[in-house]
């Protein structure tokens, strides 16, 4: 029995996370223990939706992180899409508003939503709009103080997390790519166009496409950021600045826009002005508008499907 259990704890080590109860023979056979506390856990669809928190050295706080993963994490390692959601948001609303379990099993790809930024850390004002600070990181790296030791979404989702996902589970860490919403579609595209190698591709829903023109954006970045609207390290963090210059692997950009929605018609989400700008540059932007949709999880329920085909198209080709 002792050499059988130790044989087990050995062959299934990469998929630690996915069986929580072998991890105190793993540790005892000189595996070392898991960093993620798991906080919540459903089967659906054949796999599972898990929440887990751990203590991040990028944000200074303990964070949560919803995961869900496929049926097919059983037999072997699996493609990751991230998911950035957009302001007011948690690890949660994608994960129980949008239906998207279905197709990671169908397709069988593990999926990582992460909090939109740090949690309880008593800056001054981290709670006084819902645009800014708590709710609100813009997947930024601030540098303006208080913001700038704990507000690092940009790390947190390009390395810390990654990094943790890709040690914790069983994942294929050159199989990975990134979609988003809103104030996420924003942090998605960005992450992409900052990192050619790192991401297969990206798509968005009504994301947040030229910050440095618009409210949301102006007042984000003048907060962790500084400076004023024509500071120039602000292009660095707009997905249409970023578009104009890019230089790296054919890129293939998916993004859905509803007419209907309120913040495309108060000019805080310009994704004509990344279309342009994608065009110039000979990056491949595929821009829908759908008639009748909003900006909320009914419309991202809707078309996640074909975000999913997307993003597979580059996965497992």
């Amino acid at each position: 029995m002792f050499f059988m259990l130790k044989r087990y704890c050995i062959s299934r080590v990469s998929s630690r996370a996915f069986w929580p109860k072998l991890q105190v023979s793993s540790a005892y056979f000189g595996y070392k223990m898991s960093e993620l506390t798991q906080v919540q856990s459903n089967k659906i669809f054949g796999g599972w939706q898990k929440v887990y928190s751990h203590n991040s050295t990028e944000l200074g706080c303990k964070m949560k992180f919803a995961v869900y993963l496929p049926p097919q994490v059983e037999e072997g390692p699996v493609p990751v899409i991230y998911w950035l959601s957009g302001l007011t948001c948690t690890e949660a609303n994608f994960s129980e508003k949008a239906g998207a379990q279905k197709y990671a099993a169908n397709y069988g790809v593990l999926l990582v939503i992460p909090d939109t930024s740090p949690r309880g850390l008593n800056i001054p004002g981290e709670d006084d709009s819902y645009d800014f600070g708590s709710g609100a990181g813009f997947y930024v790296d601030a540098t303006r103080e208080p913001w700038k030791k704990n507000y690092r979404m940009y790390s947190y989702v390009t390395k810390e997390l990654p990094a943790l996902v890709n040690k914790e589970f069983a994942t294929l860490p050159d199989r990975q790519s990134i979609m988003g919403h809103s104030m996420g579609g924003h942090g998605a595209l960005i992450c992409a166009l900052k990192n050619p190698e790192q991401f297969k591709t990206v798509s968005a829903f009504a994301p947040i496409s030229n910050p440095i023109l618009c409210p949301w954006g102006k007042k984000a970045f003048s907060g962790y950021l500084g400076g004023p609207e024509d500071n120039v390290a602000w292009k660095e963090w707009d997905a249409t600045e970023l578009a104009k210059k890019y230089n790296g692997p054919p890129l293939d950009i998916l993004i859905d826009q509803g007419k209907e929605d309120q913040f495309l018609k108060q000019d805080q989400l310009l994704p004509e002005n990344l279309l342009n700008a994608a065009k110039d540059n000979g990056i491949a932007l595929v821009l829908r508008f759908q008639d009748g949709y909003d900006h909320s999880y009914y419309f991202i329920a809707t078309f996640i499907e074909d975000h999913f085909k997307h993003h597979i198209k580059y996965l497992k080709s």
